[in-house]
């Protein structure tokens, strides 16, 4: 079943003339045979090279449609220009029927519809996973509208179908072409498969919108709709509806009133933000899923797809960012270094003159002709060169932010960008690595020392059982051989040792960090 469901996905590819995209200069001579004959069976198009791809993925179904749209934030694996096309791939597709959707809601949240909701409209937006309602409820005296996301029915079957080729295809690619254990297919598919189990589970998505929620609650100009956990389950997803513009309504936020400039602003300043200070981002911040109230506010919706980071990952975000706004290219250069992001053999001197090569010509333009994204891109294209290695989550974010860069510019093509960017970015180092951040590491250090200290009497416990188990052992007839008991006793006096010296290494520095800090 999956070399034939695969071959039919081959054929739809080679008939949109999607294999006339690949350079056969890069493939060994039985690959481009099988290229040649592949293209034997393409179709004659006019349209353009992302028209192609687009088409076939569209064909293929809304698994194909995920795929494509996840690896257009991994060039790495596709190369920049089919990572580009795949940028424009939407994923719209005609409604499912009314009653079904209805019947979808009476059997996730085991009421009748008329109990549910006080009116159920029909379908606003439609998508491959699932599609938006617009729907009303009451509470008390008052009547207050929502939007009700519904799964599309059977999707979940038709993904794990697609998953299995997919991850069937991996494990022959990693066979058979040695060469592409570098871009660990496996390691891809299973990201795309924890990705579409979140999608598919409308209560994580409800989660994810809910923690930003909780995030963000006292971010200036920003928002997220409240969610209805007593309307939500696996196939349904309810939440506050969203009584405003869409972003890239020009006109409409002009006879709001709304300063469009200013919007473009919040949308930079609250990714930072929401990357820095949370590590926890909106992923998919295009302009359809971004609106603007009444009040001006930024109100994201979807969170299907979201981004996390560690703090490492963070460090090394804002310190990268700072470093080119201020020229200090060894300081970009040791962050690198110092995140393990590259190889200690390699120097660290002509690291930074490579970075200084990407961020002069930045310093030359006027600000709106700077692109934060393209230098980000331009960052990872050099640091390929000093084997750093492929990191997932950095990828995801450099994504995110040219689309994020996109719609700020869209709503004022002059926007000054590292202006916008600075006082987030300075906030969150001086917050961080400033006296505070070390104040909350010296913190973090006592709750450290507290906690071994706290386990002490357990240390003592583990110790106390010990002895009664080998006394018992002993009454019972069995007898331990001198080694064995030598054996024992070494490896407890090396457990205890390990930790009294950590104990006393964590004081110590503690210590230090008080008188010298």
């Amino acid at each position: 079943m999956h070399l034939l469901r695969l071959a039919r996905a081959g054929f739809v590819f080679a008939r949109e003339g999607v294999f006339g995209l690949v350079d056969p200069e890069a493939l060994p001579p039985p690959a481009r045979l099988g290229l040649r004959l592949a293209r034997l069976v393409e179709r004659r198009s006019t349209g353009t090279r992302s028209d192609r791809l687009t088409a076939a993925l569209t064909r293929l179904g809304p698994t194909y449609v995920k795929l494509g749209q996840f690896l257009s934030t991994r060039p790495d694996v596709v190369g920049p220009l089919i990572a580009r096309d795949l940028e424009s791939l939407q994923d719209k597709v005609p409604p499912f029927d009314q009653k079904l959707a209805e019947q979808i809601v009476v059997e996730t949240l085991g009421m009748p519809i008329a109990e549910a909701y006080a009116s159920f409209g029909p379908p606003i937006a439609a998508a491959s996973i699932a599609q938006v309602h617009k729907a009303s409820v009451r509470d008390g005296e008052v009547l207050r509208d929502v939007a009700v996301k519904i799964l599309r029915p059977h999707v979940a079957d038709r993904f794990r179908a697609d998953l299995s080729d997919y991850y069937f295809a991996a494990r022959l690619a990693e066979k058979l072409v040695p060469e592409s254990r570098r871009l660990k297919p496996i390691g891809i598919v299973d990201t795309l498969a924890r990705s579409m189990a979140i999608e598919l589970d409308l209560r994580l998505e409800a989660a994810a919108a809910s923690e930003m929620a909780e995030r963000t609650r006292d971010d200036p100009g920003f928002r997220v709709p409240s969610v209805d956990w007593n309307r939500t389950g696996r196939n349904v997803l309810t939440t506050e509806w969203i009584d405003g513009l869409k972003v890239g309504d020009r006109a409409g936020l002009d006879a709001a009133g709304i300063d469009p400039r200013a919007l473009g602003q919040i949308v930079i300043q609250s990714f930072l933000r929401h990357a820095l200070r949370d590590g926890f981002f909106h992923a998919d911040m295009h302009q359809g899923n971004l609106f603007a109230d009444r009040a001006g506010n930024l109100v994201a919706v979807d969170f299907g797809i979201m981004g996390r980071i560690g703090p490492k990952e963070r460090r090394f975000l804002a310190e990268i960012l700072l470093g080119f706004i201020t020229k200090q290219y060894r300081r970009v250069a040791e962050v690198h270094f110092e995140a393990g992001y590259v190889p200690g053999h390699h120097s660290v001197d002509e690291f930074a003159q490579a970075i200084r090569a990407i961020g002069e010509p930045i310093h030359s333009r006027t600000a709106d002709q700077i692109s934060m994204a393209k230098l980000l891109s331009l960052l990872f294209e050099v640091t390929a060169i000093f084997d750093m290695k492929t990191r997932t989550e950095l990828i995801l974010l450099q994504k995110t932010m040219v689309v994020v860069e996109g719609v700020a510019r869209s709503l004022d093509p002059r926007l000054d960008i590292w202006t916008s960017s600075e006082p987030v970015v300075r906030e969150w180092i001086t917050r961080n690595l400033g006296p505070v951040g070390r104040i909350e590491e010296v913190g973090a250090g006592a709750k450290l020392v507290g906690r071994i200290v706290g386990e002490a009497p357990a240390l003592l416990g583990r110790a106390a059982m010990l002895s009664e188990r080998i006394d018992d052992l002993t009454k019972d007839g069995f007898v331990l051989s001198p080694d064995s008991l030598r054996g024992i006793g070494e490896a407890e006096a090396r457990r205890n040792r390990s930790s009294t010296v950590a104990l006393w290494i964590i004081a110590a520095l503690l210590a230090a960090n008080l008188i010298w800090g």
